[in-house]
């Protein structure tokens, strides 16, 4: 039965996925769907707030408009039923670093002699590597297609970079070679689901204002399905973006081959 009352709305645009909400609320009624926050029935929700004050960005507020009643007795068939597997996975780790939290860093910077030297212990914990070290240029996180949701807001006016599994272990100076200012995903068209990628890509595509998309994948047949896939989707999505593909070497990383469209 709809009453007016008292309940819990999340502001899609402000949550980033981290998941505090979903463990402050002890009826359940809050899920992690695409990286965002979703009360998944408005009968599970009591609308008295107690997972606000665990909102980090303050994407969520008590408002009042018409929905279902809180219905206990649904609740405790929901959390009696709740899958204890996928449980932990909407919990934020320890570290912090959850897999569906969405993160946007300053890539590491290569320190100077000068400022390796004269650096105080109590600046230690920066974004600037040892002298001579290698650096990483990774500026998003998650990184795997299946978890990044198109409205993820690295993603807005970037330069993609879309590499295969295999390339970051197969190039020897990947980072320096293609991520720089870059926003990079990464994926298996063999192993995963191409048809889920295809969508996934037509709904960035349509979302995200994309600048440039660059392609690289290993000489080998599997990984040619990444380029169709890119082409399915922007069939579907109707937008056009400039690709440059870019084929590597499984003995040595190098590019053999560079397709600019």
């Amino acid at each position: 039965m709809k009453v007016m009352r008292k309940i819990i709305e999340i502001d899609e645009e402000l949550c980033d996925g981290c998941g505090n909400c979903v463990v402050a609320c002890e009826e359940g009624a809050i899920k992690i769907i695409d990286g965002k926050a979703k009360v998944i029935k408005d009968m599970f929700c009591d609308g008295l707030g107690a997972c606000i004050g665990d909102c980090p960005l303050d994407a969520l507020k008590i408002i009042e408009r018409e929905a279902d009643a809180f219905d206990e007795e649904a609740v405790k068939v929901h959390l009696s039923t709740l899958d204890e597997v996928d449980a932990p996975a909407s919990e934020p780790q320890a570290c912090g670093c959850a897999s569906q939290k969405i993160q946007t860093f300053i890539p590491t910077m290569p320190a100077t002699s000068c400022q390796a030297a004269n650096k105080p212990k109590a600046m230690e914990r920066t974004n600037s590597a040892p002298v001579g070290r290698a650096v990483s240029a990774l500026a998003n996180w998650p990184i795997q297609i299946n978890l990044v949701p198109p409205q993820a807001p690295f993603l807005k006016g970037s330069d993609l970079l879309l590499a295969a599994d295999c390339v970051p272990a197969s190039v020897p100076n990947f980072h320096q070679d293609y991520l720089q200012g870059k926003i990079m995903l990464l994926g298996c068209p063999k192993l995963d689901d191409a048809e889920e990628y295809v969508q996934k890509f037509a709904a960035i595509f349509q979302t995200a204002d994309i600048k440039s998309l660059t392609i690289v994948i290993m000489e080998v047949p599997c990984c040619s399905g990444m380029p169709m896939i890119i082409k399915k989707a922007m069939e579907i999505s109707g937008v056009s973006i400039p690709v440059e593909e870019i084929v590597v070497s499984i003995k040595d990383g190098s590019a053999l081959q560079t397709i600019r469209n």
